[in-house]
């Protein structure tokens, strides 16, 4: 049961954020070869769903 968890706790931290990462970096790379499309837009959407660029900073005072 606690192995399940650590397991899912390691996707969620590492294989998430990569895979945003990856779908961010293959949508500049295709704008950059062909331009602006609704492939790397979407591709570009999708990463900020997942992770948005911008996080928001939380303030504890």
């Amino acid at each position: 049961m606690i192995q399940k968890r650590i397991a899912q706790w390691a996707v969620m931290a590492v294989a998430v954020p990569l895979a945003a990462a990856g779908a961010r970096r293959l949508s500049h790379t295709l704008e950059a070869r062909r331009g602006p499309s609704g492939v790397s837009r979407l591709l570009t959407k999708g990463a900020d769903l997942i992770r948005p660029q911008k996080a928001r900073r939380r303030r504890f005072f």
